[in-house]
């Protein structure tokens, strides 16, 4: 019991832990905010940790739902690189939701 338990302490030591870090945009982001978040949101990919970005609508903004698609598209395409789409982006509530998988570093 006492080796099999710590087999089992071994193995979860050696587990991957998942990071996940979010970037929050609104439907209608200038282009320098929408830089600069990209920048971090590199960063964040090259750490090997995965990326939530998202489009939060309030009140009436529900009305930009193909602008905040665009936004994550656009966000995606000029991340290629640096990761892959793992969820393309989906409106859950007032939120549209997409996450981004680091690659592989080889």
């Amino acid at each position: 019991m006492y080796e099999q338990k710590k087999r089992e302490k071994a193995l979860k030591s050696k587990a991957s832990k998942v990071v996940v870090k979010e970037i929050r945009f609104g439907p209608q982001t200038d282009e320098h905010d929408y830089e600069f978040k990209k920048k971090h949101a590199i960063k964040f990919l090259k750490d090997g940790a995965k990326l939530k970005a998202f489009v939060f609508f309030k009140g009436r903004s529900i009305i930009f739902k193909e602008q905040g698609q665009i936004l994550l598209l656009k966000l995606a395409q000029e991340l290629e690189e640096y990761g892959k789409v793992e969820q393309m982006p989906k409106l859950e509530g007032k939120r549209m939701i997409m996450f981004i998988a680091p690659k592989k570093v080889k």
